[in-house]
């Protein structure tokens, strides 16, 4: 296979997005919206499209991952920025590949070089260990609830980068789209059949679970 790694361009779009749909459907709940998510993340002020890319296979884009800006909010209420990514999908025919490994990989990387504080995203943290990540809760910060959940994770991108900083972490208002124009929005892909699968209660499961480990 002939990979390539690139920056997201707008001749991309669709195609990304009917990637990350496929990639996302009936995974979380029946149906998905993360493609809708992408979709409407480009409009946002925190959208990050240096740190969005594509990822090719033989001239082919077969998956991507999108960047938006996010911020820890210390217990004196001050604002640290940090990055978070999602959605990142890979065309479910190349599952199991490292293709996904390899586009986290480089965009951890370009986030290092780029200057950037921290990471932090919410997910399975088995997917994530492997980079690095470990539980937001080790760097004392928490969701905005207060509670430290086992699937939010940080992963400094320097020596130091969360010392001393105890609060809050705040994913951009661009992750969480208004759904009103949403099924206008879906319509235009192909159909597909919304299922109810073992793997949703898994993910309700791991979203509400506690971080009990000792850091």
């Amino acid at each position: 296979m002939d990979i390539r790694i690139r920056n997201e361009e707008e001749k991309d779009y669709y195609l990304v997005e009917e990637i990350t749909r496929e990639a996302f459907w009936n995974l979380y709940c029946p149906g998905c919206s993360e493609h809708f998510m992408a979709h409407e993340l480009r409009k946002h002020p925190d959208f990050i499209p240096e740190l969005t890319f594509v990822i090719e296979v033989d001239g082919k884009v077969v998956g991507s991952i999108f960047y938006s800006y996010s911020k820890v909010i210390d217990v004196d209420g001050q604002e640290h920025k940090t990055i978070s990514f999602g959605p990142v999908s890979i065309s479910p025919h190349l599952h199991r590949q490292g293709l996904g490994k390899r586009l986290i990989s480089h965009s951890i990387e370009a986030a290092k070089k780029a200057g950037h504080r921290a990471i932090f995203i919410g997910g399975f943290k088995y997917h994530y260990t492997l980079y690095g990540f470990e539980g937001a809760k080790k760097y004392r910060v928490s969701m905005p609830d207060g509670k430290y959940y086992a699937g939010i994770m940080a992963l400094p991108l320097f020596e130091g980068a969360l010392d001393n900083i105890r609060g809050s972490i705040h994913f951009s208002e661009g992750m969480y789209p208004d759904n009103k124009s949403f099924e206008e929005y879906d319509s235009k892909f192909p159909y597909r059949e919304k299922e109810i699968k073992p793997c949703q209660k898994e993910f309700e499961k791991a979203v509400s679970e506690i971080d009990e480990q000792n850091y």
